[in-house]
């Protein structure tokens, strides 16, 4: 039975959780440990995360959608590519912790900060709609795949690397396509976790709840801030989560 105070802070701290997401990464620095501080553990924080992240993804596509941002078709040749990778990751998290993981993590997001201040040639929507997936990208999504089935702490990071440098997508359509990529490769990796007993359900849906209003506004920011706005809220969340996977605070 969850508490009224319990149940405030999931909701809390999953409506920042899901603004952070969907604009930059690295929301579940905030929600795994509020999962873990109620008296889960670490496994079963993990598992129930996943409902959030992923209620919270499919509000954050149909708030792109509602502001004419989708291309579900390219959304869903990325997100396939994911697939394998996830379910590895998510049976691996059964049997190995995730401490080392996150120090290496913490060095990729200062790479990421790097490669999103690089100045790069300007290009049309169109032109990135038709681009083609390249043997890099490939690779990239596999593996991201795997991390975030793995862990998921930050994968929207890496999403963004991904999609803004090797793809060369504006911030605003990386965020559309990210939301729907960590949406479909929850799926099977919940599953897993639920197949596990990993779950817990009345955690998991009041933290939803907050996920999917914090997604809902921050697909909208998105859109109306446009790629400076983004750019800037990446730039702080990358290196505050830096700071903390460090061990720093």
């Amino acid at each position: 039975m969850i508490t009224f105070g319990s149940a405030l802070l999931l909701f809390g701290v999953g409506l920042i959780a899901g603004f952070i997401n969907i604009n930059a990464g690295g929301g579940s620095t905030l929600t795994l440990p509020a999962l873990i501080f109620l008296g889960l553990n670490s496994s079963l924080a993990n598992g129930t995360n996943r409902i959030g992240v992923f209620l919270q993804t499919l509000t954050g596509v149909y708030s792109f959608k509602k502001e004419n941002y989708h291309q579900f078709d390219v959304s869903l040749k990325l997100s396939l590519l994911t697939l394998p990778g996830a379910i590895a990751g998510a049976l691996l998290s059964l049997r190995i912790g995730n401490e080392a993981f996150h120090k290496i993590l913490a060095v990729v997001m200062i790479g990421i900060i790097i490669s999103m201040v690089i100045p790069k040639s300007k290009f049309s929507n169109v032109e990135a709609k038709n681009k083609k997936i390249t043997p890099s990208v490939f690779i990239a999504m596999l593996l991201i795949g795997f991390y975030g089935g793995f862990i998921q702490v930050g994968v929207g990071f890496l999403l963004m690397a991904v999609l803004n440098y090797l793809m060369k997508l504006n911030l605003v359509h990386v965020n559309m396509h990210k939301v729907f990529i960590v949406a479909v490769y929850t799926i099977p990796a919940l599953l897993i976790f639920i197949w596990q007993g990993d779950v817990n359900w009345v955690y998991g849906i009041t933290l939803a709840a907050g996920n999917s209003f914090g997604a809902y506004w921050a697909a909208k920011f998105s859109v109306r801030g446009g790629e400076t706005w983004i750019k800037i809220f990446l730039i702080v969340a990358v290196l505050i989560m830096s700071v903390k996977l460090f061990g720093f605070f």
